[in-house]
């Protein structure tokens, strides 16, 4: 048997045309029946390092008893000059979260992926203290179960006040070791009251390492602290 929760996420892959540019994460989320993939939105487009794809290539497993079988789904960005992909903006400005909504038609038939629903959403910020255990499911530097094409989890905990925005910004902090390739992953806590065929709770949307602008490159080690915004704007992304 495997873990529902591995197969929430998929590995995303960034093309300019046939080039391919950069390597992320992404997981699934279904409202009312229609689907989505969600990833960071610097993984689609990101302004300071000039990143501009304009397809983008999902992961998808084609056989839940043989999970060696997959195929790569390609989705294009761009649709008659505009973005396909929706993403949000609050008082602390733009929300490093971006939706694409998938046709469910092109997958294919026998299709093996769990998705996150908004029963899976934490609706009360009191019952997250700081230094929660969390996971984080993704494929950093795109390393992965190649065989089976399954992502792989990092173990961390929430590093700030969960419900306080961090600094202003809608994010909350976490204290793991990750890499790049992990944008775009779930952060979540298990929790069996809830969806007993995925008992987890999705509390975040992993960005990027935090870092601090002064420190001594040589002196000073990294801060190991990363952003995970708040997955409820999935609830207004796919509204």
């Amino acid at each position: 048997m495997i873990e529902p929760l591995l197969l929430t996420a998929t590995r995303v892959s960034t093309f300019d045309a046939t080039r391919p540019l950069t390597g992320a994460t992404g997981f699934f989320f279904e409202r009312e029946g229609r689907l989505f993939l969600v990833t960071s939105r610097h993984v689609v487009s990101d302004e300071p390092t000039k990143h501009f794809p304009n397809r983008i290539e999902i992961e998808l497993h084609t056989d839940a008893e043989n999970l060696t079988r997959s195929i790569g789904l390609s989705v294009l960005l761009y649709l008659d000059g505009k973005s396909v992909w929706r993403q949000g903006k609050d008082p602390g400005g733009n929300i490093d979260v971006a939706v694409i909504e998938l046709d469910r038609t092109a997958l294919p038939p026998s299709v093996a992926l769990q998705c996150f629903s908004p029963d899976h959403l934490q609706r009360s910020f009191e019952d997250v203290e700081v230094g929660s255990s969390v996971l984080i499911v993704g494929f950093p530097l795109g390393f992965h179960d190649a065989l089976h094409h399954l992502p792989v989890v990092r173990q961390a905990v929430i590093a700030s006040s969960f419900g306080l925005r961090f600094q202003g910004s809608g994010y909350f902090l976490t204290d793991a070791r990750t890499h790049r390739g992990s944008s775009g992953a779930p952060v979540v806590m298990r929790d069996p009251s809830t969806n007993p065929q995925l008992p987890w709770r999705l509390l975040g949307v992993h960005s990027a390492r935090m870092d601090m602008t002064g420190r001594d490159l040589q002196l000073d080690e990294t801060l190991g602290l990363n952003c995970a915004w708040y997955a409820d704007i999935l609830l207004t992304l796919t509204a």
